[in-house]
């Protein structure tokens, strides 16, 4: 094992102690502290420095059969991080190196080797990794070009706009040649951001009157794509304002994630048959195949400003929980990150 720098006696982690029912509450999670752990063969121990806290993470605390298998009562949750090697079991990974890997929610974590991958902190802020060139940029990435099937000319309308993945939708969309794009946000000032800095053609606070009716006053001529990161009236307002061969991706629906009843669905599906349009849901984990193409071609868009981003960063395990509970309120603007 390569020399590593002197740990200290306890690494405090996050467990889940019982399973949230509507909103989480900080009885249903504990800070505890336990051994930092050594790295057997094949194994690295990496000092975290930033964690990621996401929406999708909500699912996981519950145990219905999901995507994802869900968190383990009384062990720790997982979770994006990127992180530095304190201690290497594995060849070809030495102490010093940047790794992004999934065990977050703790100060350190001992992996195999083949789950974590390097990343440089020369080319790019160590934080970005978990956000604008990671996983929230795939998913954005791949939910327009892929499963919205987007061409050059489209109106597109994103909901959850100003955030991680919404806002980079918008602006890929922008720089691949949209006809116009219209956000939704939960702020008069998260509605500034979408216009002066993101270059959003339209963009709407939904808590200041009907969706429908905003959607229709910021995008008289319809939409081609929407791209769905919220649910419930958003999702029924886009139905109403597709165009013919209108696509709509399905990336989230926070709006019903603490529901304890179950939402009921947009009231004109009919007007899909009017409009042969397509509704589709995906998961970023199945088009990882695009990583590649996605870092070649949105890499320099953020190294030349083109594509701009915003991060929300928290100081702090202790307050990874209020961080992720921000997320499901919507106190981030962009990505929600916890800085250790």
């Amino acid at each position: 094992m390569t020399d590593s720098p002197v740990l200290p006696a306890v690494n405090r982690e996050w467990h889940l102690v019982t399973r949230p029912v509507g909103w989480p509450k900080p009885e249903d999670f504990a800070l505890v502290e336990a051994e930092v752990p050594t790295p057997r063969d094949g194994q690295v121990l990496v000092r975290n420095l930033y964690v990621s806290v996401d929406p999708y993470m909500r699912g996981r605390m519950s145990a219905a059969k999901s995507y994802a298998a869900p968190y383990e009562l009384g062990k720790v949750m997982q979770g994006g991080a990127v992180g530095e090697v304190v201690a290497s079991n594995a060849e070809g990974f030495a102490v010093g190196d940047h790794v992004l890997h999934f065990f977050g929610w703790r100060e350190y974590a001992a992996l195999d080797a083949k789950n974590a991958v390097k990343v440089d902190p020369d080319a790019a802020p160590l934080s970005t990794y978990l956000g604008v060139l990671g996983m929230t940029g795939l998913t954005a990435y791949a939910g327009l070009l892929r499963t919205a099937s987007f061409k050059e000319g489209d109106s597109v309308f994103v909901s959850g706009a100003a955030g991680a993945v919404g806002s980079q939708v918008g602006q890929i969309a922008k720089l691949k040649g949209a006809s116009r794009v219209i956000g939704s946000a939960g702020s008069d000032e998260k509605v500034k951001l979408l216009l002066d800095e993101y270059g959003f053609d339209a963009a709407f606070n939904y808590k200041n009157g009907p969706v429908s009716e905003q959607l229709r006053a910021a995008a008289p001529d319809g939409v081609d794509v929407y791209f769905d990161n919220v649910g419930g009236d958003h999702l029924e307002a886009a139905v109403g304002s597709l165009n013919l061969g209108g696509r709509i991706a399905i990336c989230g629906a926070i709006s019903v994630y603490n529901n304890t009843e179950p939402a009921p669905g947009p009231k004109n599906l009919a007007r899909l048959i009017q409009t042969r349009g397509r509704i589709e849901g995906f998961l970023v984990g199945d088009h990882y195949d695009l990583q590649p193409q996605f870092v070649e071609e949105v890499g320099p868009w953020v190294r030349s400003g083109e594509l701009k981003y915003r991060e929300t960063v928290v100081e702090g395990i202790e307050n990874n929980l209020e961080a992720f509970l921000g997320v499901l309120r919507g106190d981030n603007t962009g990505k929600m990150i916890v800085k250790l």
